[in-house]
């Protein structure tokens, strides 16, 4: 599914016009990732967690010339399955 067609769902179930349901969604994406700038947890009960976690700095090897290289720390977007999106899932 591609962000139109969610517009399209969010459209249908809440009874709304498409441009007002893109707004809302481009709403709720945009406070979810100033959450995850600011470093804070986003739940949703029964959906999920998003979050932030950090990888630390590590060696790897390049693939072309088999030499060694540093890969620099990072932080990246995690998300965890709630209860019930794992059992809904199942």
């Amino acid at each position: 599914m591609n962000k139109t067609e969610l517009v399209e769902k969010i459209a249908a179930g809440a009874a709304i016009t498409k441009v007002d349901a893109k707004k809302a969604l481009d709403a709720a994406v945009a406070a979810v990732k100033d959450a995850l700038i600011a470093g804070d947890k986003v739940s949703l009960i029964g959906f999920g967690t998003f979050s932030v976690n950090e990888r630390p700095a590590r060696e790897g090897i390049n693939p072309a010339t088999k030499a060694k290289i540093k890969i620099a720390a990072k932080k990246v977007a995690k998300f965890k399955a709630g209860v019930e999106l794992a059992e809904a899932l199942n």
